[in-house]
């Protein structure tokens, strides 16, 4: 039973980048994937309709889970519309517990269906701030969310040390680049694909595709 059950995962998934490069990975690594992805007033619905078209061309199921009491709870540029989006030390695009409900939410989800594998495409290489894409942060959380469930859980981050280009390398590693490129959103102004351009998340993934290119042939 227990060599079953490690054949089977869950990602956390958004439809971005770095979430559909861990989906791809995860299809390589696991016999059986299932994804969640959480509605949480985010400023474009549109990812969550990125991610249900990923999850379909991708053959893999997709569970969304309501989380609007985020919404209610903390004020930053993702859920509010209205604010401009400010860069500093941690941005206000930063939605403060996101990953700490997102990946004790998973779990919840996980045990109900037989999952111990979680997999979250967060980065403390690249984490623009953000305190909850930490590698302590995750261990700490992991060892909790075993804690408080008697069980044993493994919070799996394939890209933790990884910068843009290197997820970039590892997604054209799998033969997956131009898909990532055209059909993953990423953009804070909610455009799929290479997005605005000037937002601080498409600086980032765009400065890393043009690293990535400048040395190595596609």
């Amino acid at each position: 039973m227990e060599e079953c059950i490690m054949e089977k995962a869950i990602v956390v998934f958004s439809g971005g980048q770095d979430s559909t490069t861990c989906l791809l990975w995860a299809l390589e690594e696991f016999k059986k994937i299932e994804t969640v992805t959480f509605l949480y007033g985010q400023r474009h619905k549109l990812e969550v309709e990125c991610a249900g078209k990923i999850a379909k061309d991708l053959g893999v199921n997709q569970k969304i889970i309501q989380m609007d009491l985020l919404n209610q709870l903390t004020e930053n540029a993702l859920t509010r519309k209205e604010m401009e989006i400010e860069e500093g030390e941690v941005p206000n695009t930063y939605v403060e517990g996101r990953n700490h409900i997102f990946l004790s939410f998973a779990a919840i989800y996980a045990k109900t269906i037989g999952i111990k594998n979680i997999i979250i495409g967060v980065s403390e290489t690249e984490f623009s701030g953000y305190p909850d894409c930490r590698n302590g942060f995750i261990q700490s959380l992991n060892e909790t969310l075993n804690l408080a469930m008697a069980e044993q859980f493994k919070l799996i981050t394939p890209l933790m040390w990884k910068d843009k280009s290197e997820v970039w390398e590892m997604a054209d590693q799998m033969g997956r680049l131009e898909y990532i490129r055209e059909n993953t959103l990423t953009c804070y102004n909610g455009i799929i694909g290479d997005g605005c351009g000037t937002c601080p998340a498409c600086k980032l993934r765009n400065e890393g595709l043009q690293t990535y290119l400048r040395g190595h042939v596609l």
